[in-house]
């Protein structure tokens, strides 16, 4: 199974490639890399339709007919459903005492820069977390992430749900995610750019209803993302993970991850790049079941791995990244 490597073009690329009028030093799109993983995975497409994306999704295949010598076929043909998927606005401003930065001397581009990364990383952290739990029946403004499409075990594709057993709301999923052209990817506005885009404002004179004013350096950071899953057979999701059970050792996650990685079409039809997002608690759990495991069935459990220079540890050679934008208060998923 294909795995992230250092050909595929993710989003981080895509920051990384904006143009001079919204450039974001490279230095923090590193960090917004590290801390949020699945920017670095999640490939980025234009949209096709403004701020939203039309995609039609094959539901059905046609049949065809046994018959005998002189007999008749009966026409058939495949079904679909088209979906719309919208964008969402992030927006931040980062302000900064005039006279602060006047004080800071040959500093002050730092100090505004050292301001500004504080902002991105929590777009940042905004972004992954609604990459999983964004649902635009609760807030319009979000788009929907990934946790509100696989939420249902009956329904069409609930066979990508693994239950792992748990109740109540103290549950974590186990994320498995083939991202490409023709699986999952995100979206951004027609004809716009992918990523986040910076206006520096200059100094801003800022009143505060009482006749008082100040200057302020101010800087604008916009952020217009989406997700689309075109194909829902290249997202499994192990869902109902007790929290406390797994802490405690006594859940298999593995027995689950066999069955989530079965459910993967990718298997069988390659489409992209497939990754493993988990939280830093069920990748503890996932290494302490793999050291108890001693080392006769590693390529099934936990295998250290270099992919771009960095070591990271797989999953039957896919990478598990640590997103901990996935809760541990999750409802159980029926």
């Amino acid at each position: 199974m294909a795995t992230i490597g250092n050909t595929y073009v993710g989003l981080i690329d895509q920051l990384k490639q904006t143009g001079p009028d919204g450039v974001v030093t490279a230095d923090i799109i590193e960090m917004l890399s590290e801390t949020n993983p699945i920017l670095s995975d999640a490939t980025t497409i234009e949209c096709n339709d403004g701020t939203s994306n039309l995609t039609t999704v094959r539901t059905g295949l046609p049949d065809g007919t046994w018959r005998e010598l002189y007999g008749y076929v009966q026409p058939s043909k495949s079904t679909t459903k088209q979906v719309k998927d919208t964008t969402g606005m992030l927006e931040a401003w980062s302000k900064v005492d005039s006279k602060m930065v006047a004080l800071a001397g040959a500093g002050g581009n730092q100090l505004r820069l050292n301001e500004a990364a504080a902002f991105l990383a929590g777009m940042g952290n905004q972004v992954a977390s609604t990459m999983f739990y964004g649902n635009e029946a609760g807030n319009p403004a979000e788009f929907t992430g990934l946790a509100p499409r696989f939420n249902d075990l009956g329904a069409e594709n609930g066979g990508q749900i693994i239950d792992a057993g748990g109740t109540g709301a103290i549950n974590t999923s186990i994320w498995m995610v083939v991202w490409g052209a023709n699986t999952v990817h995100a979206i951004y506005p027609k004809g716009s750019r992918a990523g986040i885009m910076r206006k520096d404002l200059g100094e801003v004179v800022e009143n505060d209803g009482s006749n008082g004013s100040r200057l302020m350096m101010t800087e604008q950071f916009t952020w217009d993302i989406g997700l689309t899953v075109r194909d829902w057979r290249y997202v499994s999701r192990v869902a109902n993970i007790d929290t406390t059970a797994m802490a405690a050792g006594s859940v298999d996650l593995y027995k689950f991850l066999r069955k989530a990685y079965y459910a993967l079409e990718q298997r069988k039809t390659p489409g992209g790049r497939a990754a493993i997002y988990v939280n830093s608690d069920t990748m503890e759990a996932l290494d302490a079941l793999a050291t108890n495991a001693g080392t006769t069935d590693n390529f099934v459990r936990l295998t250290p791995s270099e992919i771009e220079g960095e070591q990271i540890m797989t999953y039957r050679g896919i990478p598990i990244r640590e997103v901990d934008a996935i809760l541990n208060t999750e409802a159980r998923v029926v």
